[in-house]
């Protein structure tokens, strides 16, 4: 019997998730933050992976960011993680092209954000084993999403024609829908959301980026060869990284590469991309609100209300977002919390501390 090839993780772990302020930061983003658990999104996303069917991960990170990954990794119980540290963000595509250069060329990929989650881990375990045959015939494979609801905040897969079992081929991907449009895409029953977790070997992508976007191919590997090795650490050349085009794998290689394919999966996923979804996902009370921290909440409902320090005391309101810090308080409407980018953007014009550092 032919001894199955490990599987490497590949954790993207540069985002700043604004759209969780305050209580995301620069200085400490949502991945490192317990948010849906005891543990963070990088804890919980990294532990999806360990096992005897994968080899120690890869995490694409902020250098501004190695200690604290390497010591929420190490309480994980992955103390053998490599890190390539990013001079700068250029996006998903290069930043997997720095992983698939220092992997081995038919080393297997899998790509994850660092800051999603996923409830039923044996069912994305499942879709992985259905990809893998795919994988090593050489195929570009994302994971598609089953939609629970008409969302305008993901872009959409289009599913063509069945070419293995429980894996179809990408007809197109599609941008983030208005509503009218994610309601259809939902109702025929032939999209997916599109998660942004992928599956491929090391060879096959730099294949396809030297093909689509040979600069930032170019660039990844002049970075890589001039890149300062620090035990498990590399810095890639910061010059040299600094030259590559700044754009999404979907963009650079997925939507143009010919032998794509996506495997549907259900297993329970969110990327807690706003404070809603958190609301979405989180235990809730006889009222239907959402409690964290110290909350007493009097006639009062529909409300995510989470504190990291002060009491909060919420008398007579329903459908509100309450997030308060030691130094910053959030307070918008339930159902429209993507509105705190505005925030954000006035604290950006302000140049204030708040969106910097750890709170």
């Amino acid at each position: 019997m032919t001894e199955r090839r490990r599987i490497t993780p590949v954790i993207l772990s540069g985002g700043s998730g604004t759209r969780l302020w305050p209580l995301s930061r620069t200085g400490r983003p949502k991945q490192l933050l317990s948010l849906t658990h005891e543990e963070t999104m990088l804890q919980l996303t990294a532990r999806r992976t360990a096992g005897a069917r994968f080899a120690p991960p890869i995490v694409v990170a902020n250098a501004a960011h190695s200690d604290e990954i390497d010591t929420q990794l190490a309480a994980a119980g992955i103390a053998d993680a490599r890190l390539i540290l990013e001079p700068a963000a250029r996006n998903t595509a290069p930043a997997i092209a720095l992983a698939a250069i220092e992997a081995e060329p038919d080393a297997i990929l899998l790509v994850m954000p660092s800051d999603h989650v996923i409830a039923d881990v044996a069912a994305f375990h499942e879709a992985i084993e259905r990809a893998v045959p795919m994988v090593e015939d050489g195929w570009l494979v994302t994971f598609g999403i089953t939609p629970t609801a008409p969302e305008t905040g993901y872009g959409y897969i289009a599913r063509g024609e069945e070419i293995a079992p429980g894996v179809n081929r990408v007809e197109r991907f599609v941008e983030k829908p208005d509503r009218r449009t994610a309601e259809h895409y939902v109702a025929t029953g032939h999209y997916s959301w599109n998660g942004g977790i992928f599956l491929f070997t090391a060879g096959a992508y730099l294949t396809a980026l030297e093909e689509f976007a040979p600069a930032m191919a170019e660039a990844a590997r002049a970075a890589i060869s001039e890149a300062r090795r620090d035990g498990r650490r590399l810095h890639p050349g910061a010059q040299a990284f600094g030259r590559s085009p700044s754009d999404s794998i979907d963009y650079a290689v997925m939507e143009k590469a010919p032998r794509v394919a996506v495997v549907p999966v259900d297993m329970g996923w969110s990327d807690v991309g706003s404070w809603d979804a958190l609301h979405e996902l989180a235990p809730k009370d006889d009222a239907n609100n959402a409690h964290h921290g110290e909350v007493i909440a009097i006639d009062t409902s529909n409300c995510l209300i989470r504190s990291e320090g002060p009491l909060v005391a919420a008398v007579g309101v329903k459908d509100v977002i309450v997030i308060a810090t030691h130094d910053a308080v959030l307070i918008l409407p339930r159902g429209d919390s993507q509105q705190v980018k505005r925030a954000v953007e006035a604290l950006k014009r302000d140049g204030h501390i708040t969106l910097d550092k750890p709170f």
